[in-house]
């Protein structure tokens, strides 16, 4: 399945939302970062991203919420693969992108579009620091605790 096909089924899926003001590209980023699928979230804003452009009010936003998953995605491959010739090199960008995150939310109010910003900043800066310094960088990700983003507005799945 080609990644616009992917993309438009997650979006699909939480499409009922739009009706109460909620765009179903942030609702479906938002299920897949908490559910841990770092690179579904990554691609379904970055597809909302590129069509809206440098001219968006929310263009730091959205680019601060696809790098915040888009760190994840690498402490993730960095998890399941440490010794990986790839996947073993992926804290220190994990670090830098999480860190970007946090200067792309930073200009937005504690809670923006439903999103709770503030926590997101603080999970961003609190894994780069649980990662440690550059010489002895661990990996702070585990399935076991996955990170939730908090949002207002609620979902068919969290009705269930």
């Amino acid at each position: 399945m080609k990644k616009t096909e992917r993309v438009a089924g997650i979006v699909a899926e939480f499409a009922s939302h739009s009706g109460n003001g909620t765009n179903p590209y942030l609702v479906g980023y938002l299920e897949c970062f908490n559910a841990g699928l770092y690179y579904e979230a990554h691609d379904v804003l970055e597809d909302l991203w590129l069509r809206q452009g440098r001219a968006h009010p929310d263009y730091a936003f959205h680019k601060g919420l696809i790098q915040l998953a888009g760190g994840f995605v690498h402490l993730r491959l960095h998890y399941l693969n440490p010794d990986h010739p790839k996947h073993g090199r992926r804290l220190a960008p994990a670090c830098r992108l999480l860190m970007l995150a946090s200067e792309n939310l930073r200009p937005y109010p504690p809670c923006h579009l439903g999103v709770d910003v503030a926590k997101a900043i603080r999970l961003a800066e609190e894994t780069v620091v649980v990662a440690g310094e550059k010489d002895s960088l661990k990996n702070p990700w585990d399935p076991s605790r996955i990170p939730m983003l908090d949002h207002s507005f609620s979902t068919d799945r969290e009705r269930r």
